[in-house]
């Protein structure tokens, strides 16, 4: 906490520093409905629909598109036929096409056996745990588009993000932090709509949490210290009381009133949560900390497992870099390298701590490539949305298999098909949620995260 400044004593002191720390993070997009009278905090926890098998998620986003075909779906039928030229009508293209084969070797991992690519050492050693989607598929092979529709079930308007979504049906277990984060979420595709709450109540969007520099920007008041801070809220509050007392309902002025408290309480809470160097040097090194290629995937993912520790509902970290249009044998490798001990170690620590059985790791892009090359001698692939690759673990998740497939040459979902709905609606059923009756009325109608589509995928439940 900043050093203390002089004690503010008057009235127009303390309004004139309301802009400073606590009050300029509530504003900044914490207000929220609430009903007047019977009013509990917007994120206080809520009873779920059904038994939960998972308490939080923590959501890892690949943008860009990582390809499947070198990564987790096991295609020897597209390497018998490397290089041969087909007819597009195969692949969906629109002329004849020339067939690119894997370019990393797969081979059986675990009791399981289930056929993982070179490019994962580590995370082959949690192959027991993994349940690959093999047939996954989504409305459009553009990354903004398909980036939203993964966010937020949505590809042409403004919705709510999952995680929204999550935190407005189950509220989160600490009250001193937010119920969603998202670190270092990327710009471009998808931008803050991948967080955003839209037409959901405020306190549900995201939270952005950045590694390196200032963690959450003005978590820290560089203007009065915690006492002052106090007063003045104390103030403010005892104004906006006042006003509420003398109307029947005023929802926006109640958000205001608790988000202030919440952006209070984060400045204690949020520093400890998210300092590292708390951590022991065996633990930052499980996670790749201090090397160069994990470093900053590492730190994400050591901080996700902190903020769930914590009891923050919806964690969300991400990469970029993944749209492999060329540079499979350079690009794609330090792509994966650079995860693959993170996610390793952090699976570790979730399983050495008791928490992998309670918490749902969900791993993916927006689409993934098709089986042909880009061009000649370009060593990339285009865009696919037909047909590619996700995979979850954890909290109710039967691990050590694989779920639906591709065709043989990897192009198109055929088998046990999974649309971004049917994964929304059931990692909504694994934290307790039914996606039909998770509503919002807006604009004269009720909203769901799944639109008017989706379907639990039983196949994947432990």
């Amino acid at each position: 906490m900043d050093s203390p400044s002089s004690t503010l004593t008057t009235r127009r002191d303390l309004l004139k520093a309301t802009s400073c720390g606590f009050g300029y993070l509530a504003l900044a997009g914490l207000a929220h409905e609430a009903s007047a009278g019977s009013y509990r905090g917007p994120l206080a926890p809520k009873r779920a629909h059904f038994g939960a098998k998972a308490k939080r998620v923590i959501f890892m986003f690949m943008q860009g598109g990582p390809t499947h075909l070198e990564t987790f779906d096991y295609k020897p039928e597209l390497a018998a036929n490397d290089g041969k030229t087909v007819s597009s009508a195969l692949l969906g293209g629109g002329r004849n096409v020339r067939l690119l084969g894997p370019q990393y070797q797969f081979s059986p991992q675990g009791t399981s056996g289930l056929m993982i690519s070179s490019l994962f050492p580590h995370l082959s050693k949690h192959a027991d745990d993994l349940c690959l989607i093999n047939g996954m598929f989504t409305d459009s092979p553009a990354h903004p588009q398909a980036s939203v529709m993964l966010q937020t079930g949505s590809t042409n308007f403004v919705r709510p993000s999952l995680g929204s979504w999550v935190v407005y049906g189950l509220g989160t277990n600490n009250q001193d932090l937010p119920g969603f984060v998202t670190i270092n979420p990327p710009g471009g595709a998808g931008g803050a709509q991948s967080y955003g709450s839209a037409f959901l109540p405020a306190a549900y969007q995201g939270t952005r949490l950045a590694i390196g520099g200032d963690s959450i920007q003005n978590i820290r008041n560089r203007v009065l210290n915690r006492r002052a801070q106090r007063a003045q809220l104390d103030l403010v509050q005892s104004l906006n009381r006042g006003l509420l007392d003398r109307v029947e309902k005023h929802s926006e002025l109640e958000g205001v009133i608790e988000s202030y408290e919440l952006a209070f309480r984060m400045q204690s809470a949020v520093p400890a949560v998210v300092d590292l160097d708390r951590e022991s040097k065996a633990v930052k090194e499980r996670y790749g900390i201090g090397t160069k290629a994990t470093d900053n995937f590492g730190k994400q993912c050591l901080m996700a497992r902190r903020l769930a520790e914590e009891g923050v509902r919806f964690i969300q970290i991400s990469t970029g870099g993944w749209d492999q249009h060329r540079g499979i044998h350079t690009r794609l490798k330090t792509n994966c390298e650079g995860i693959d001990q993170p996610i390793a170690g952090l699976m570790s620590d979730l399983k050495e701590r008791g928490m992998l059985d309670d918490t749902l790791l969900v791993w993916g892009g927006e689409f993934g490539r098709a089986p042909r090359e880009q061009a000649p001698n370009q060593d990339g692939r285009p865009h696919n949305n037909r047909g590619y690759t996700m995979w979850m673990a954890g909290g109710g998740i039967k691990g050590g298999q694989r779920y639906g497939a591709t065709d043989p040459l990897g192009g198109v979902a055929v088998e046990d098909k999974v649309h971004i709905h049917d994964l929304h609606a059931t990692i909504l059923y694994l934290l307790g949620m039914d996606h039909e009756a998770l509503t919002y009325r807006y604009a004269g109608r009720d909203f769901r995260l799944t639109d008017v589509a989706g379907e639990v995928v039983h196949g994947i439940l432990a």
